[in-house]
């Protein structure tokens, strides 16, 4: 099942896309949010596709948001692809790196991002998101994690490096909260439609390949990452995780840093694909 959000910011409606078919779910439920997930929403939408009630919509003329509301909590996971740390001039971590985004950062997967004031290393990051369904806290196992995980969605964890790294004071997340900094989308896709640890990922800018990767590289994986946290904090319904990018970002030193004009795409395979067009 693929979820999405139609509609101008702030005023976006849940719907759900079916055999290349919107469908609306204002019978169903107000938002794709943690009451959604607490009143077994995913479930309902089911129910509801399978018994032919819901009403066919048409995304013409409409913007797609980000398939979830915004969250409680944003978490992110850092150089969790070996190469990735290579190319960061870091080891392979022995442990989970965790840092926060800011919840406003979430947009819509096709917005336009503004390169933050007195930037100069703006980079893309496509991650695998995962969107917690049921509160999780002190799971017992990583295997228990799969009862915690509502969907899979596409996110671009974009920083900015100097903010990241050089006028940080050890925290990265000044570097991962600027405006518009966590496009998602274009779906939410239920686990049951894709095999979430071995998952090709890719990116481009300006039409030019940059990352291309698989989840089955992470090195600590979707499942040992959710018990992990859960160790460590509450994860609600609703709240989003990023997994972590693969190499091939502007910080390994091979490409340039983004700037007003360009034009990032990723994709997930069998989550979808979002565009952004940077501005000054």
């Amino acid at each position: 099942m693929k979820l999405v959000r139609i509609g101008a910011r702030g005023a976006e409606k849940p719907a759900v896309l079916h055999r290349n078919r919107y469908y609306s779910l204002d019978t169903i439920a107000n938002d794709i949010d943690a009451a959604f997930w607490e009143t077994g929403g995913s479930g309902k939408v089911a129910a509801a596709l399978e018994a032919g009630s819901l009403s066919e919509i048409s995304l013409d003329g409409f913007r797609l948001g980000a398939p979830i509301a915004r969250p409680s909590s944003v978490v992110c996971i850092g150089m969790n692809y070996a190469a990735h740390a290579a190319e960061s001039g870091s080891a392979p971590p022995e442990v989970p790196i965790i840092f926060h985004k800011a919840a406003n950062t979430v947009q819509g997967p096709n917005d336009p991002v503004a390169i933050p004031r007195g930037s100069t290393k703006t980079d893309w990051e496509v991650e695998l998101g995962v969107v917690i369904g049921k509160r999780a806290s002190y799971l017992e196992s990583p295997e228990q994690s799969r009862e915690h995980i509502g969907g899979l969605v596409v996110a671009n964890d974009l920083s900015e490096r100097d903010f990241q790294l050089a006028v940080s004071g050890g925290q990265w997340s000044k570097g991962k909260s600027c405006a518009g900094f966590c496009p998602t989308g274009p779906w939410l896709v239920t686990p049951d439609e894709v095999d979430y640890n071995n998952l090709r990922l890719r990116s481009w800018v300006n039409g030019e390949p940059r990352q291309d990767s698989t989840t089955a590289d992470l090195i600590f994986d979707v499942d040992y990452v959710i018990w992990n946290l859960s160790q460590y904090l509450v994860l609600e319904p609703g709240d989003l995780i990023c997994t972590g990018t693969p190499e091939g970002v502007a910080l390994s030193g091979r490409f340039p840093y983004l700037k007003a004009g360009d034009v990032v795409e990723i994709e997930i395979e069998g989550l979808g694909r979002q565009r952004q067009e940077f501005t000054a």
